[in-house]
């Protein structure tokens, strides 16, 4: 039987300026909710605020924020993502937007008690030339809140000089509890440089498998296929 089309996993940024845009856009984060639920097609989904800093920091960047969204394939993803309302008034009032497409490689874990990111079986292998993304979330426990963005600091830093890395930001659905890294690198050889040799980041996930600093976490791995739109003054590409 013919395999059919893999779902699309997609994460639009939006960059809003100007006092009353962020003010404005706090506020839609709200009425929202079921307009972004209500979207055909639209599987698992997440609205989010991000960091300051790299994007990883507890302090809320009101300008920046996301929408995380599975598809049927990507052909949906491209129209749902260019004419649904949300997007549409998200984009109408933003100074600039991006999204990244993917496709799912690999999960382990929950994210809320459900289990997103459906992937093809046999799992499909990151093919020559596409870039790797992973997203990571977790839910960290009350009394470990102080411990876990402790942390944070020395691995934003060692983000920032790490090689390879095309692409970062740091996301939450609830401040101080509810963390979610997103990176794109070269390859899979460039992340688990970063995430496994000697240094703070290797030495945080550590101390929280051993330590039991979270109640839930999930870590996802995608092959980017398409991006479109601008990040940072230019065309988001890869």
């Amino acid at each position: 039987m013919p395999e059919g089309p893999a779902e699309c996993v997609t994460l639009t940024c939006f960059r809003f300026e100007g006092a009353l845009e962020r003010v404005r856009q706090f506020g839609r984060m709200g009425l929202d909710r079921r307009a972004l639920a209500r979207t055909p097609d639209i599987g698992f989904h997440r609205m989010m605020g991000t960091g300051t800093g790299l994007g990883f920091r507890p302090r809320p960047d009101f300008g920046v924020w996301t929408l995380l969204a599975c598809w049927p394939s990507v052909a949906v993803a491209r129209e749902r993502i260019e004419a649904a309302p949300v997007w549409r008034r998200w984009r109408a009032r933003a100074a600039e937007d991006a999204t990244i497409f993917m496709e799912t490689l690999g999960r382990r874990g929950d994210w809320g008690f459900e289990t997103p990111f459906a992937r093809r079986e046999p799992a499909p292998a990151l093919r020559q030339g596409e870039k790797l993304a992973v997203l990571t979330r977790a839910t960290v426990k009350v009394r470990r809140t102080a411990a876990f963005w402790a942390r944070v600091p020395a691995i934003e830093d060692a983000l920032a000089e790490a090689r390879d890395v095309r692409f970062h930001v740091g996301m939450g659905e609830v401040p101080w509890l509810h963390q979610v890294t997103f990176s794109v690198w070269d390859d899979e050889q460039a992340m688990r440089a970063f995430a496994h040799e000697a240094g703070p980041h290797r030495q945080a996930a550590h101390d929280a498998r051993e330590r039991g600093w979270f109640t839930e976490s999930l870590f996802a791995r995608f092959a980017v296929t398409g991006t479109t739109g601008r990040w940072g003054g230019a065309a988001l590409t890869f």
